[in-house]
């Protein structure tokens, strides 16, 4: 039960030093002496810390609430209120003292070392050529949201919609690292939601140039998320199937004898077929000793009798430096149907049904689930062989195969 004002009042000194919790992180430290500590709890990038908000009663429940819900404010932005506190005890906030510029290149140095090169080198260029010779000499704490927003309008303007949204983010991101390093209070481009132009199109994001999905793959072996976000972010390009079947994906669906994943399409409730490949049951081989005595593959963290949440993956991928106009979870299909079509040759017709999409023989039937099994369990083997490759060698690679009966 949470704390009340009475409660505070009554509690009294022991033995030894004790905890009486309120919530979200506040408790109350109650010394052998009767001195009332409130302490707030919290993680910050997988460490526990703790703050001290102050002595009871000079600080009342009310008041020690209020500055909780102020910390958990920063560190939904991505701030250590630690930090914050220190920034501002040492009077860091002159606004004298960085320049836009100078906080970007700290954040980009900072960071890209966990991006791939073309990544970092893309959004490298686009501040030194969109924002730095607008923003860049002026202090990061003077810059209005409509000084952004002037800003990346120019881009807008000359019609890169979505250059100008990603370079927005990409502020955003200089702004909330400043706030984070104790060189400005707050981000003000929240302010500008809804200020650009739509990005064109409702198509989901995808990378479909295979020298850049080889770069993908290798941020995917290199992720530092748990064992199985990495399974499944290895998992999804191999299948491609929609997010949602992924996540929900079921062990008693997984036939390891007959090398197949069968399924209802979420959209048309009819069965599905996945061919397995090599590589992916690897994969399902490696995390079964983990999962495998739940019900889901790629269960959630907190109960394996619940599937993985939506935005799991999305949320991997931004961890990994991709921006949301640059890839997404259903951005795997995409990829696929692209490069099995336009690299590797395949007739679209077996692309269609392994995407679970409705194909029609030539006198307009819908062809049932088994149609065209092999050729697709082929396609699905040399799908992975190939990702193995540009993984691999960075290369684009064309195989060789005989022609596919339309």
């Amino acid at each position: 039960m949470s704390l009340t004002d009475t409660s505070v009042k009554n509690l009294k000194a022991k033995e030894k030093t004790y905890k009486s919790f309120d919530s979200k992180g506040l408790y109350l430290e109650i010394t052998p002496k009767g001195a009332k500590r409130w302490r707030f709890k919290y993680r910050f990038m997988k460490k526990e810390k703790l703050l001290s908000l102050g002595l009871y009663p000079e600080v009342s429940l009310k008041k020690a609430r209020s500055r909780r819900d102020e910390f958990r404010v920063l560190l939904a932005d991505g701030v250590d209120p630690s930090e914050h506190r220190k920034a501002e005890k040492n009077g860091l906030f002159d606004e004298a003292l960085n320049t836009f510029e100078s906080v970007g290149r700290e954040w980009h140095s900072k960071f890209s070392s966990t991006w791939v090169d073309s990544h970092s080198n893309r959004i490298l260029r686009r501040l030194e050529k969109d924002i730095f010779p607008w923003l860049g000499a002026k202090p990061i704490a003077s810059l209005s949201p409509q000084d952004v927003l002037h800003c990346v309008q120019r881009i807008e303007n000359r019609g890169a919609i979505e250059s100008a949204h990603r370079a927005l983010q990409n502020c955003s991101q200089i702004f909330r690292y400043g706030v984070a390093t104790g060189k400005l209070q707050r981000d003000p481009t929240p302010d500008l939601r809804g200020a650009l132009a739509p990005s064109k199109g409702s198509h989901f994001a995808a990378i479909t140039e295979p020298h850049a999905v080889g770069e993908l793959l290798r941020a995917i072996d290199a992720f530092q998320g748990t064992f199985i976000i990495k399974s499944a972010l290895q998992f999804a390009p191999l299948v491609f199937v929609r997010p949602g079947e992924l996540r929900t994906a079921k062990w008693e669906d997984i036939d390891f004898s007959t090398r197949e994943w069968r399924y209802l399409v979420s959209k048309t409730e009819t069965e599905h077929i996945v061919p397995l490949s090599e590589q992916a049951l690897g994969i399902l081989k490696e995390i079964r000793p983990i999962t495998g005595n739940g019900l889901y593959v790629f269960p959630s963290l907190r109960s394996k009798q619940r599937p993985m949440s939506e935005n799991t993956i999305l949320a991997a991928l931004r961890r990994m430096g991709y921006a949301k106009e640059e890839m997404s979870g259903h951005g795997f299909r995409a990829m696929a149907r692209t490069i099995l079509d336009e690299v590797l040759e395949f007739p679209p017709h077996l692309i269609e049904h392994q995407l679970a999409h409705a194909v029609r023989d030539p006198n307009g039937r819908a062809y049932n689930r088994t149609a065209h099994l092999e050729q697709r369990r082929d396609m699905m083997q040399k799908w992975s062989d190939y990702l193995d490759e540009i993984k691999k060698n960075n290369v684009l690679v064309q195989f060789k195969r005989e022609k596919v009966g339309e």
